[in-house]
This record gives C-alpha cells, sequence and structure tokens, in this order.
C-alpha cells in the first residue's frame, strides 16, 4: 500500500458494508507475497533499501507520497516478464488540480525491487495493482462521504437536517469545484492508531466479538476542504475471511484524525447514529437487501 501513487486489467469485484467495529469491507486480494502483508518501513524514507543496498536519499522521495519521486518506466536488471506501462487514472483530485495517476505495474515493480522485495513474482505485479488502485478508490469513497456531510463544517451538518434542497445544494457546489481534494499521503504501516491498538487489547478480552488479526497497513491522507481548510484522516487496513465464493475480503476504517475539536464532534455524531442504527436494527435490515442483492445479481 506504501507505494500508492507515483505522482499525477483486472480488478477485484467491489464489494461494500461494515465490519463489526471499523468500517467497509472490500473484496480483493493481494497475492501472499506482496509487501502490503510485510511490515515494510514504506513510511521511513531513510530506511527505504533497494536491491544493491543502497539507502534512498531524501532527494529521491517526493513530499506529497513520501515515495520515489523518479519511477522508471524501463525494466530492471534480471526482469524476465514483459509487464505494462500503462498507468490508470484516479477518481481522486489532486491538490493543486487534475487528478492522481496510479503507478503502472512497471513502476510498482520497480519500486517493490528499489524497496528491496526482490523474491516478488513478476506474473503477480498486476494483480497487485489492480488490488492497490481498488482499495485506495474505495478509501476515497469513504473520506467523499465523511466530507459530504462535514466539509462545510460542524456546525452545518447540525443545521442540515431542516434544511433539505439547500444542503444537496452546497454539497453540489463543492463536488463542481472540485473539493475535496487530496494533498498528500503517508504511508505508516509501522505506527498502529489508538483505536487499532485498543481493538487488539478488547481482542484477547472478546475473541468472540473483537478478536482478528491487526491491520496489515496505515495510511493518513491530507484532504483540502472548500475554503482552504487542510484536514487529515486515518485509514486502517484490515483482511478478514474469504466470501464462501472464494473472493477475499478486505475492510477498510476510515475516519478523521483527532487533531481538532470539530473532528471530536463529527465521530460523536457518525458513533452515535451508528448505535442507534445498531439499536434499531436498521443495520441488520441493510445487511439482508444487500446479501439479497448480491444473490440475484
Amino acid at each position: 500500500m506504501g507505494w500508492f501513487w507515483a505522482e499525477q486489467e483486472q480488478k477485484p469485484t467491489p464489494r461494500v458494508g461494515p465490519r463489526p467495529s471499523p468500517n467497509h469491507p472490500m473484496s480483493g486480494s493481494p497475492p501472499p507475497s506482496c509487501p502490503m502483508h510485510k511490515s515494510a518501513p514504506s513510511d521511513i524514507p531513510r530506511n527505504l533499501r533497494s536491491s544493491g543496498g543502497n539507502a534512498a536519499s531524501d532527494n529521491d522521495i517526493s513530499p506529497l507520497n513520501l515515495m520515489f519521486s523518479n519511477l522508471p518506466q524501463s525494466r530492471v536488471p534480471g526482469q524476465k516478464n514483459h509487464l505494462p506501462t500503462e498507468r490508470e487514472t484516479s477518481s481522486i483530485p489532486r491538490g493543486d488540480s487534475g487528478l492522481w495517476e496510479y503507478p503502472s505495474p512497471q513502476q510498482m515493480y520497480n519500486a517493490m525491487r528499489r524497496k528491496g522485495y526482490d523474491d516478488t513474482p513478476e506474473d503477480a505485479v498486476e494483480s497487485m495493482v489492480a488490488v492497490h488502485n481498488f482499495l485506495n478508490e474505495g478509501a476515497w469513497g469513504e473520506i467523499v462521504g465523511w466530507e459530504r456531510r462535514f466539509g462545510g463544517g460542524v456546525l452545518s451538518a447540525l443545521l442540515d437536517a431542516s434544511e433539505g434542497d439547500e444542503v444537496a445544494e452546497r454539497v453540489g457546489e463543492r463536488e463542481r469545484e472540485g473539493f475535496p481534494r487530496l494533498v498528500r499521503f503517508q504511508g505508516k504501516s509501522r505506527e498502529m492508531t489508538p483505536k487499532a491498538r485498543m481493538f487488539q487489547v478488547l481482542g484477547r478480552i472478546y475473541p468472540e466479538k473483537f478478536g482478528g488479526p491487526p491491520p496489515f497497513d496505515r495510511h493518513d491522507w491530507y484532504v483540502l476542504r472548500q475554503g482552504g481548510m487542510e484536514v487529515r484522516y486515518v485509514i486502517d487496513y484490515y483482511s478478514a475471511p474469504p466470501e464462501p465464493t472464494g473472493e477475499p475480503v478486505f475492510y477498510l476504517d476510515v475516519r478523521p484524525a483527532v487533531d481538532r475539536p470539530s473532528a471530536i464532534l463529527e465521530r460523536v455524531m457518525v458513533w452515535g447514529e451508528d448505535l442507534w442504527e445498531r439499536a434499531s436494527g436498521a443495520d441488520v435490515r441493510r445487511a439482508a437487501a444487500e446479501k439479497a442483492r448480491r444473490e440475484s445479481s
């Protein structure tokens, strides 16, 4: 996950719905050899190593994503298979203008080799790229959901219930102007969030309810709102048992970072609504409807 975009197929089928505690699961899996499954220090540029053992210099690192600024499209020494060089454009607006672009399979492979993952199967890279892109699109979709509600501020969100069409117009105006926008991001796979640590502790006490593996990755995304305010979102990436059909499942826990008072209110408001949905059984009815929809499609 740490290599994300460089600068600017065959995809797993998406599925979205709630984890017992964090947010939304998505089908699709990286192969076992994918560095997503390893605790690589992708967020610590000084520790990144090339296959030759040389540390990446600070000049090689982009400040937007703490990744290599220059990911070539050429084959690396010893590469046997051809890898596509076409890059997919994301749906995610950049902080300046345009959309972010994902790395091509060749760039992804080059990045992994520079990080020291010399055992990565060349024939698995295209599926890694597809899952990588798919998960990040899902994460952005979650952020957009938060921003549609809170992009105008907490007070605006509190008043929204009584304003109807005016709310839709405000949200539409923000989106027409290209907000929210992703300014930059950081991979922090070695820094477990307080919430993830809490669930690990609860999992030891109540394994039936909270048990499960820790997140296999973490990202911090910095998002620009209309008006110039920059807010940080935290994303925990979880894996889960596969579907009966064999499709693996991921869970994304996406929420505003608690580094500003309004973020606390945003999370409390959403938590309260989720609690009411569970108490009223609305979440069960929605899950049943989603299951019926999938089975009929």
